[in-house]
C-alpha cells in the first residue's frame, strides 16, 4: 500500500468466520470497537483505496468480525484476508498537543541526543506499562515511547524525532 498521508490504517482483514461471508478484523484502534465508529472504510487495493461498506459488525470472543457489503460466501470473505482498512483524517477525532497517530510517527528519523542518527521509526509495539519504538539504522533499536523523559522533541514537519537514549 502507498502511503497516502489523506489515510489512516486503523486495522487489517482476518481470516474468514463463519459460511455466510463474515470475516475477522484486526483492529489498531483503542478500545477496539472504535474501528466502528470510523466509517465508511477504505481497503486497500494494490496501489489505491477502495471503499467498502460494512453491513454489520460486533465483539466476537476476543476480537470482531463484521459483514461487508457483497461478501456472502466463505470464499469471498478470503479473498480479503489481510487487507488494510483505512479511514481519511477527517473522520478521526482531533488529537490533544504532545498526541500523535502512531502512523505519523513511523517513517521518522530518530537523533540521539549527541546528534547520532539511529535510524528511522519502522513500527511501534504496544506494552503493558508504556509503548516502544522499534528504530531502525546500521542497528536496530527498541526505545520506549517516554515523552518528556526518552522522547525530547517530535517534528512531524520535518519528520524528525529527538530522543536521549543510551546506545550500547
Amino acid at each position: 500500500m502507498s502511503a497516502d498521508p489523506e489515510y489512516v490504517i486503523v486495522g487489517k482483514l482476518g481470516a474468514a468466520y463463519g459460511v455466510k461471508g463474515w470475516i475477522k478484523v484486526i483492529s489498531f484502534t483503542e478500545p477496539l470497537t472504535n474501528i466502528f465508529e470510523y466509517l465508511p472504510w477504505q481497503l486497500g487495493e494494490k496501489d489505491h483505496w477502495k471503499p467498502i461498506k460494512v453491513e454489520d459488525g460486533r465483539e466476537h470472543g476476543k476480537g470482531l468480525v463484521v459483514k461487508l457489503a457483497g461478501t456472502n460466501t466463505p470464499e469471498a470473505a478470503k479473498l480479503l484476508t489481510g487487507k488494510s482498512i483505512a479511514v481519511t483524517r477527517s473522520q478521526l477525532p482531533v488529537l490533544k498537543k504532545g498526541e500523535y497517530l502512531w502512523s505519523d510517527l513511523e517513517g521518522l528519523t530518530v537523533i540521539n541526543d549527541d546528534g547520532t542518527e539511529l535510524g528511522k521509526v519502522i513500527y511501534l509495539i504496544e506494552t503493558g506499562s508504556n509503548d516502544v519504538l522499534v528504530v531502525k539504522g546500521e542497528r536496530e533499536h527498541a526505545i520506549p515511547y517516554l515523552p518528556d523523559n526518552v522522547i525530547t522533541s517530535i517534528d512531524l514537519e520535518k519528520r524528525v524525532m529527538h530522543v536521549k537514549w543510551e546506545v550500547i
